[in-house]
């Protein structure tokens, strides 16, 4: 038997968080922005911004998850990162749909929607329409 919180060989998504990982993670993406904003390395700055605003939200901390994901959403746009753009959108979407924002998390899923769409990626697309359904659900 697997101890708890280790990663299946089979399935590595099939991992429990331990207590304390969240705050042990921002820790982390906290040092690692200050590496790659000293480097210039904007992609990578970007996904950890967007990392961190995730594990904010994992602490139930959505305006703190917002924040993150709204700097990865203008680095996106402004190095023309088109999928870290759909992902920050959909991120924000979920984001905004736990603070009971449904028109703003609504406008997000919509546009990112359309990258997911435009970039033939599967997973915004999928994400998406599952956060416009969560969303339609509960009005």
């Amino acid at each position: 038997m697997r101890p708890a919180g280790r990663k299946s060989a089979a399935n590595p998504q099939k991992r429990r968080s331990q207590p304390g990982e969240p705050r042990r993670a921002i820790e982390f993406h906290h040092q690692a922005l200050v590496v790659l904003r000293k480097i210039g390395d904007r992609r990578s700055e970007g996904n950890v911004l967007g990392n961190l605003g995730t594990a904010y939200a994992v602490l139930s901390e959505p305006r703190r998850a917002i924040e993150c994901y709204e700097q990865h959403l203008a680095i996106a746009r402004e190095i023309g990162d088109r999928r870290g753009e759909g992902r920050a959108l959909a991120n924000l979407g979920r984001a905004y749909g736990d603070l009971g924002d449904s028109q703003r998390a609504s406008a997000c899923y919509t546009q990112s929607l359309a990258i997911g769409r435009e970039i033939g990626d599967p997973r915004i697309v999928e994400a998406c329409e599952r956060g416009l359904k969560h969303l339609a659900a509960g009005a």
